[in-house]
């Protein structure tokens, strides 16, 4: 059984150690680990989480199967920050679905789909039209995923990931 909850401040650590144990999964094969290993020290920290929680801006949810933790996902509100990702998104207000990750044990329980209905949920909640997402051209599990859901390529955008820029498709989903 799935549930999703929103996180809370003292779920900083979990939310680190599962960024810690999904971030690599979504990342091309040539992503050294050098660099994946100073993004979760950085971007993923547990600091960066208790200061994500701790945002207005942002909302963070983590998904249980069976009571145990197995994935999460993180929604910014407001204009992308993204010069591509602005250019590319046709309808606002938008929301950014930032981070949607889930334990490699836990795919194809749903735990995904449920990160997902929550975190529309929550875009809607707070008036956006559209919720968007940038994911690595690469990574064809994640946009076949994306296309079930409803999320339409419709641009582009750059990713950094220690000193190299990934490419990403943009896409967005009218909610």
């Amino acid at each position: 059984m799935v549930d999703v909850r929103a996180a809370e401040p003292d779920d900083a650590a979990l939310l680190h150690r599962l960024a810690a144990a999904t971030f690599a999964l979504a990342c091309p094969p040539h992503t050294t680990p050098q660099a994946i290993e100073d993004f979760i020290a950085t971007t993923l920290s547990e600091a960066s989480f208790a200061a994500y929680l701790a945002d207005p801006e942002r909302a963070l949810f983590l998904a249980e199967d069976d009571a145990v933790a197995a994935g999460y996902t993180m929604i910014v509100f407001g204009e992308p920050k993204d010069a591509d990702a602005a250019a590319a998104i046709t309808v606002r207000p938008t929301a950014e679905l930032s981070k949607i990750y889930v334990l490699e044990g836990h795919h194809g329980k749903g735990v995904a789909a449920a990160l997902m209905e929550r975190s529309l949920e929550a875009a809607r909640e707070r008036g956006a039209r559209t919720i968007w997402l940038g994911v690595n051209q690469e990574n064809e599990r994640a946009n076949r995923f994306y296309e079930k859901q409803g999320f339409e390529r419709v641009g582009t955008k750059h990713f950094l990931v220690g000193d190299r820029y990934e490419d990403d498709f943009v896409r967005e989903r009218a909610l």
